[in-house]
């Protein structure tokens, strides 16, 4: 077997099988197989794609280059939640201690921002003292202890994937529905999950821009993970104007604590409690499962309404009675960060400077453009163009409106948060914001946050 054969296979329109694949990528990972052969196969598969079966082979032969946990031993149903990404995405830090207070376990593995979409472990970090890098077994210890743990991939998990998305960022080859659920379900397969809820971000902020491809990313997603017996569900969500009222990593932490003492914008709640009762809904249909690690749980092909409110509330009333925000802080204790934040935000990193922003004209907003206040971010230091640029915790954007709201001429309706006064991207993000707030005379149409459920 030769690469050559395999990239013209590809090229030509085939499809491959296992032992190719496994050829292919195991070769590229012990580096006998160069980067521009790999390179011609990742444009080959680009622009000819791949079958639903190619993508679950794919998925597999990543999935076993590394460790898979097994997590059997833990009675409480495995259940993960993943977000595509987004502009003020900041589900993640809410919702895992959230479901844990409920009963479930969150073994969660996080990635990095890149380009306008933030990193959940770059918000994590802003926390002081917080350990995003550990051992597996300090990982299971602290999900057995507390019910949730987060960390990044490690060199031992789906390590294919890693260098595999270092090649597509430089080939072009990001932007592939196959390659973007291969790499999502390699890493998420490899927590030994149970069930796994999927929030596919659709819009201005996110990688899709239309309900077309959100639709297409989120079917291939949920086959890929049903094949491998976990129960997965896709929501796809609004990213087109920033969720909630944040946008940078400690400012988005702090947002975090207010939503976990019930003070969370409507929109940012909403998400929040439709992906949290999804995923106590699998942990309930997977329980089975935890009983009988051979027990086969059928896929789910129906929703069961009433069943899907009872968890909501059962969620808000962990967020009333405060064993939520509980949670969250043991969580953070666990993993070597300050619990003091919680009652002293202040010790969260900061900005030395701000800088208002003021609505040119007077009316309703009809749109907070989620791009371009991402980018506005990015350039402020909050998020990062190239993997290896620092992050700077402090800086970012708060939202003082958002659509649907009356504007005045001359009113703020943002701040921008940031560190050096000498940074040269100021005017840019000062502008860029200023363009992202539409107004006009009417008020918008309310925005529908959860656009579409994908069984």
């Amino acid at each position: 077997m030769r690469a050559y054969d395999i990239i013209k296979k590809k090229r030509d329109g085939g499809c491959l099988n296992k032992e190719e694949f496994q050829f292919l990528i195991k070769g590229y990972l012990c580096e006998e197989i160069p980067d521009y052969q790999v390179s011609a196969f990742l444009m080959a598969s680009f622009l000819r794609g791949l079958n639903d079966e190619e993508i679950i082979l794919l998925t597999d032969v990543m999935l076993r280059t590394g460790q898979i946990l097994d997590l059997t031993e833990m009675d409480d149903p495995r259940i993960d939640k993943h977000s595509t990404g987004g502009v003020g995405d900041k589900i993640s830090i809410i919702l895992a201690p959230l479901v844990a207070a409920a009963g479930l376990s969150v073994p969660m593995i996080c990635g990095r921002g890149l380009g306008y979409t933030g990193g959940t472990l770059d918000k994590l970090e802003s926390i002081p003292g917080f350990r995003t890098e550990m051992r597996i077994a300090d990982f299971r210890n602290i999900l057995w202890e507390t019910g949730v743990a987060m960390m990044g991939q490690t060199e031992d998990i789906a390590p294919a994937d890693k260098k595999l998305y270092a090649l597509r960022d430089v080939t072009a080859t990001v932007e592939s529905i196959p390659f973007i659920a291969s790499s999502i379900m390699s890493k998420k397969l490899a927590e030994g999950l149970n069930g796994l809820v999927l929030d596919v971000k659709v819009g201005s902020g996110s990688f899709m821009k239309t309900m077309e491809d959100a639709e297409a990313l989120a079917a291939t997603l949920t086959n890929t993970g049903n094949s491998f017996g976990v129960r997965t569900v896709a929501v796809i969500t609004d990213m087109d104007e920033p969720l909630g009222r944040t946008v940078g990593n400690s400012l988005e932490i702090k947002e975090c604590i207010n939503a976990l003492k019930g003070r969370a914008d409507g929109d940012l709640l909403e998400v929040t409690l439709t992906l949290g009762a999804w995923m106590l809904y699998l942990a309930d249909w997977v329980e089975k499962a935890v009983d009988n690690p051979r027990t086969v749980v059928p896929r789910i092909t129906a929703i069961d309404e009433g069943a899907l409110s009872e968890k909501r509330v059962e969620l808000e009333e962990l967020i009333g009675s405060g064993k939520a925000l509980e949670s969250f802080m043991e969580f953070v204790e666990r993993q070597g960060g300050n619990s003091e934040i919680v009652a002293n935000p202040g010790l969260l990193p900061g900005a030395a400077h701000i800088k208002p922003v003021q609505a040119g004209s007077g009316g309703y907003i009809q749109r907070v453009d989620a791009g371009k206040v991402g980018t506005a971010s990015m350039l402020l230091g909050a998020g990062r163009q190239r993997l290896e640029d620092r992050i700077d915790h402090g800086a970012g954007i708060i939202l003082n409106r958002k659509s649907g709201a009356t504007v005045q001429e001359g009113d703020t309706i943002a701040v921008l948060h940031y560190n050096d006064e000498r940074e040269p991207n100021l005017a840019e993000a000062f502008q860029l914001v200023k363009e992202a707030f539409e107004v006009g005379a009417e008020p918008p149409e309310p925005k529908r946050m959860i656009k579409k459920v994908v069984l």
